[in-house]
Formats: structure tokens, C-alpha cells, sequence
């Protein structure tokens, strides 16, 4: 009787190679999801600490920061700074001493209602009054979910279509919902994420920063 000899044929070899693969892209799935759920997670943190910033900047000041123009690269003198007047660009990271960007390195777009970011009148403590209210809608594409707000901010998600790199390039291709939150007009949308969808859009509300400048004697 003739016995085999030790070691593995190349069909066999070449089967197990096939099942190793298919077991690291089992795997890989799970990780990268696992991935992309923690940069969502910290990009709704930096999202979090940009709009507290923007309300603290709000006490200091008695208005809301201006945006920051969104195409000069970081290596440019003034980046990140605010720039008055203007309604629409990218979140003044430098003015306000937080992350230049979401956790996939592109810049957050941040929006104001020109009337509460203009300079406090002669005597008043605040660019505008108890009864004024915000131009900015937040959408969820079909129905209204906030409105007459004065500042929105919107990460670009992992496409990061619409959302100026630090290069000070915008990033071409947004469309539909996305497009939305990119045209220079204050109406945004935050939806549930889906294929055509992953922007992150948080916002001040005009009574929490109202309450706020109440109870730091900014307001009467």
C-alpha cells in the first residue's frame, strides 16, 4: 500500500489560502463600520464643543462669531479667524480655540443670522434684543425640525462633499439633502444617514442662547 507523502498539495493550499481570505474579509467589514461609528461619535463631540464655544463666545462678546473663510489654506496668515461681515463659510476655529476639523480632517461649514453677529450698538450690551429671532431653518428634508435659528454648523460626513480640506479646497460633488447644506442659503437638513446622506448638522438654538445671555446680564 502506497502512503502519501507529508505536506500540503497546491490545490489544497490554494484552498486554504481562499478561506483565510474570505475569513480577513469577514472581519473587515465589522471594523471598518467599527471605525466609522467612532469618527461619527467624535465628530458629534467636536460638533458639541464647537457650538458651546460659539454661545461662550456670545457671553464674552454680547454677539455670535463671524464664519472664518473657508479657501485659504492653514499655512495662510489669518486662517481660522473670523471675518466680518459674512453669513456663511467655515466655523472660526482659531477665534474660538477648538479643532479645525471633523475627525475626518475637513473643516466644519458654520452658518449665522447676520443680525445677532454684527457689533453691539453704542450703550448695549448685546447685538440684539429678547423679541429678535434667527433666519436659519433645519430641515429633515421633508418637514421642518427647528427654525429662526441664529447659527447651524455642519460636518460633511465621510464623503465630506461640500466641506472645505485644509488645503482651503472644497470638496466637489454634493447633491440632493447634501447639496443643501452647502448652497449659501439658511435653510439645512439633518436626516438619517443613508447612501446619498452622512452630513452631521447640530445648531444654537435662539432660547438656550437667550436663557444664556439673561443669566450673564447680557440681556435684561
Amino acid at each position: 500500500m502506497t502512503r502519501r507523502a507529508g505536506g500540503f498539495t497546491l490545490v489544497e493550499l490554494a484552498v486554504g489560502l481562499l478561506i483565510i481570505s474570505l475569513l480577513l474579509g469577514l472581519l473587515m467589514v465589522p471594523l471598518s463600520t467599527q471605525l466609522d461609528q467612532t469618527r461619527y461619535a467624535e465628530t458629534q463631540r467636536h460638533l458639541d464643543i464647537a457650538r458651546e464655544a460659539v454661545i461662550g463666545f456670545a457671553l464674552a462678546t454680547g454677539r455670535l462669531p463671524c464664519p472664518a473663510l473657508g479657501n485659504v489654506a492653514i499655512t495662510t496668515a489669518g486662517a481660522g479667524l473670523e471675518s466680518c461681515p459674512g453669513t456663511e463659510g467655515v466655523l472660526p476655529w482659531a477665534t474660538l480655540g477648538v479643532p479645525e476639523t471633523d475627525a475626518w480632517g475637513r473643516r466644519l461649514t458654520y452658518r449665522v443670522t447676520a443680525s445677532f453677529a454684527d457689533a453691539p450698538g453704542a450703550g448695549t450690551l448685546s447685538s440684539f434684543t429678547l423679541t429678535q429671532d434667527g433666519d436659519i431653518t433645519v430641515t429633515n428634508g421633508a418637514m421642518n425640525i427647528a427654525t429662526l435659528l441664529p447659527a447651524v454648523i455642519v460636518s460633511h460626513g465621510k464623503n465630506g462633499f461640500g466641506a472645505f480640506q485644509q488645503t482651503g479646497v472644497q470638496i466637489a460633488g454634493a447633491a440632493g439633502d447634501e447639496a443643501e447644506n452647502v448652497n449659501n442659503t439658511p435653510v439645512f437638513v439633518q436626516r438619517t444617514h443613508a447612501p446619498d446622506f452622512d452630513d452631521l448638522v447640530t445648531w444654537v438654538s435662539g432660547n438656550v442662547l437667550k436663557t444664556r445671555m439673561v443669566a450673564a446680564s447680557r440681556l435684561p
